[in-house]
């Protein structure tokens, strides 16, 4: 087990001192199967450089891989989860061609959001302050999305005559309709944390105190679940826009073929048979 300080969810006990400069950046500890991933760059209210979203982008990756990861908390220290992009971070250029601003925005801010899409293990957001930009859709991304009460989100691009990236024209129409994704598109206001749970943005908003203990709840009761079925669910939602009833109810019996074949699923049964309570393994 290892650890890493956080102000929220992450767990408080300091980890050995680390030679590389971004594990100061990008906070990183398991427990319990649960890996917290901490954003650390509160003077600049989180917002992620070119290094920092490879590290979240690597860290995904090694919790999907990892069968003793079960579940994985984001969120981050200071009054602000995510202020979205720094592009001040970015490896340095030469001059722009055509096609330069496209391959950046693939190889960057969407390839952020696809990691925790395609995630393994169920991500939960504990959005501890403003979201904006690729902050606002790094969160939307999640599975669950805890907010306190002070969170904000900000679909910021339109302020600066941006077009929205990081998958927001993707994400945000399957959350709360297109025309409710114009409008906060469109606009570009701060919808209060309260608000974006009235919209469906966010699962659930608890006082700021009570965030940590909270994202820390939900994640242990997911990293005691069947963490197989709940990748396969996982996936099975996050496609169910993309395709017709057709293939949605093909890719269902699939997955529960592939399913059938863990020992989490063999032991759900037969606890229902028993008439006890399953204990899952992740396996």
């Amino acid at each position: 087990m290892t650890s890493a300080p956080s102000p929220r969810p992450a767990p408080a006990t300091a980890p050995a001192a680390s030679a590389d400069p971004l594990d100061a950046l990008v906070l990183h500890a398991t427990d319990d199967g649960v890996t917290h991933l901490t954003l650390n760059r509160p003077d600049a209210l989180n917002a992620l450089t070119w290094d920092m979203r490879e590290r979240l982008i690597a860290r995904l990756a090694d919790a999907s891989a990892d069968p003793d990861v079960r579940a994985v908390v984001l969120t981050a220290t200071g009054k602000g989860f995510c202020a979205g992009a720094d592009l001040r971070g970015a490896p340095a250029a030469g001059d722009r061609v055509a096609g330069d601003v496209a391959r950046m925005i693939r190889n960057g801010a969407q390839r952020l959001v696809a990691a925790v899409l395609d995630c393994e293990k169920p991500v939960i957001a504990a959005v501890n302050g403003t979201a904006a930009g690729i902050g606002a859709h790094l969160a939307f991304a999640c599975d669950l999305v805890l907010a306190a009460e002070s969170a904000r989100f900000i679909e910021v691009f339109v302020r600066r005559g941006l077009v929205p990236d990081g998958g927001g024209a993707y994400l945000l129409p399957r959350l709360v309709g297109p025309q409710r994704a114009k409008e906060l598109m469109f606009f570009g206001d701060a919808v209060p944390a309260a608000d974006a749970a009235r919209l469906g943005l966010v699962n659930r908003v608890v006082p700021d105190g009570e965030l940590a203990k909270t994202a820390r709840a939900w994640a242990e009761r997911l990293a005691a679940g069947p963490t197989r079925a709940l990748a396969l669910t996982k996936a099975l939602v996050n496609a169910s826009f993309d395709g017709d009833r057709g293939t949605s109810f093909a890719a269902e019996a699939t997955a529960q073929e592939i399913n059938m074949t863990t020992a989490d699923a063999q032991e759900g049964v037969a606890a229902f048979v028993e008439r006890r309570r399953p204990t899952y393994r992740g396996r």
